[in-house]
């Protein structure tokens, strides 16, 4: 091959060589016609018919590593893993984007780095993007429903995080946690795993948790996948990280598999089952609206993820989740919170039977802390399987 990467072919008869196979097909007929009539003629072209075979082979098998290569780069990109900088590359970019397209004056340019580089190196989410006090709206709003949910079970409080200039496209995974730490930090049962962390952690900071959870030797083929590093970079995670990271912190938590579907048209009653048995456990009573003491959990599938805050059981039992979606502005969120809400922006939330079909989903469930032997036993096991199948 030459230097710029083209492929070179010669010619078997006179070592001419040409950079394009067609050509050198034709400069070789010219050969065969000078040879037709001399002795042997048949071999030679036998000869040539599999040189010319060999060489379309390798001219095949170069374009499909090719190919390959390419493929390889793009779902590196698209996870995340191809090096082009992270959270904090992509929120300097974006602005400077917003700048160029005078979105931006450039004194808020500035002030808004100083702020970030400030939270970065506390380690910090800095709140921009964050909703409180929507699960205490819900709870007013059902009290006074009236038309068609007979019962509704909500996690206990849980602020929103959706994803900013930084971590647009990528940072669902990393705002779910932030989520669900939301709400672990308001219940005292945890207060002793979380003693370090009383503020939500930044999208770096949680990159940084994770890489220290592999550092114990949480889920080490989880880990290799992404090369051991998540700080710096735009990676995805999903719910084997989330549950290596609570685990790390002795939060006792179950991943658990929903890997197909178990109802009609691709849909997942099991799903539904299992989360309305996780939240009404503690609250079998007849009361229509239970504020429970239970965490949110953590819901993943292919290329998304999102937070699960509640449950409803409608009069004619069918079920609803109402999720949290790190997709979803503030702006929207903040309808949300309005009072005497006839129950329209409930649209954002609620999402029934016929709209969760993706193929698989995966949850995260979290259910009380973990002594030293129990964490360093989780920690064992996750080095063979971390995830229970539903049958």
């Amino acid at each position: 091959e030459v230097g710029n990467g083209e492929q070179l072919y010669e010619c078997p008869m006179c070592s001419l060589t040409c950079t394009n196979i067609q050509i050198l097909e034709e400069h070789v007929d010219l050969h065969l016609q000078e040879h037709s009539f001399s002795e042997g003629g048949n071999i030679r072209d036998l000869e040539l018919a599999q040189w010319l075979q060999t060489e379309e082979d390798k001219r095949q098998r170069s374009e499909e590593e090719k190919r390959e290569r390419e493929e390889f780069k793009k779902l590196q990109r698209q996870y995340g893993l191809d090096n082009s900088g992270g959270y904090k590359q992509q929120f300097l970019k974006n602005m400077e984007k917003e700048v160029d397209r005078g979105r931006m004056q450039p004194f808020e340019y500035h002030k808004r780095k100083a702020d970030m580089m400030e939270c970065l190196a506390f380690g910090i989410d800095d709140g921009k993007t964050k909703t409180s006090g929507v699960i205490e709206a819900l709870c007013k709003y059902y009290q006074n429903e009236n038309k068609d949910v007979k019962h509704v079970w909500l996690s206990t409080g849980v602020d929103h995080f959706h994803s900013s200039l930084g971590d647009r496209g990528w940072g669902c995974g990393y705002r779910n946690f932030q989520m669900l730490l939301s709400s672990l930090l308001q219940n005292s049962l945890y207060n002793d795993c979380l003693g370090d962390t009383t503020l939500i952690p930044s999208i770096p900071k949680i990159q940084s948790m994770i890489e220290d959870a592999w550092r114990e030797g949480f889920d080490p083929h989880g880990a290799s996948h992404f090369n051991n590093r998540l700080h710096g970079s735009k990676a995805w995670i999903g719910a084997c990280e989330i549950y290596s990271l609570l685990t790390s912190l002795r939060i006792k938590c179950q991943i658990i598999d929903f890997h197909k579907p178990t109802g009609p048209m691709g849909t997942h009653p099991r799903l539904f089952e299992w989360v309305l048995r996780y939240y009404s456990t503690e609250n079998e009573g007849g009361a229509k609206v239970m504020c429970t003491s239970k965490p949110p959990i953590y819901l993943q599938h292919q290329g998304h993820s999102r937070t699960v805050v509640g449950v409803e059981e409608k009069k004619n039992k069918t079920l609803c989740l109402l999720l949290f979606d790190p997709g979803c502005s503030s702006q929207e969120m903040q309808k949300l919170l309005k009072q005497n809400s006839d129950g329209a922006s409930l649209k954002l939330l609620r999402k029934c039977m016929g709209s969760l079909k993706e193929k698989q989903y995966q949850i995260v469930a979290v259910d009380g802390v973990l002594s030293l032997e129990e964490k360093t036993a989780r920690c064992h096991a996750s080095q063979v399987l971390t995830s229970e199948k539903i049958p």
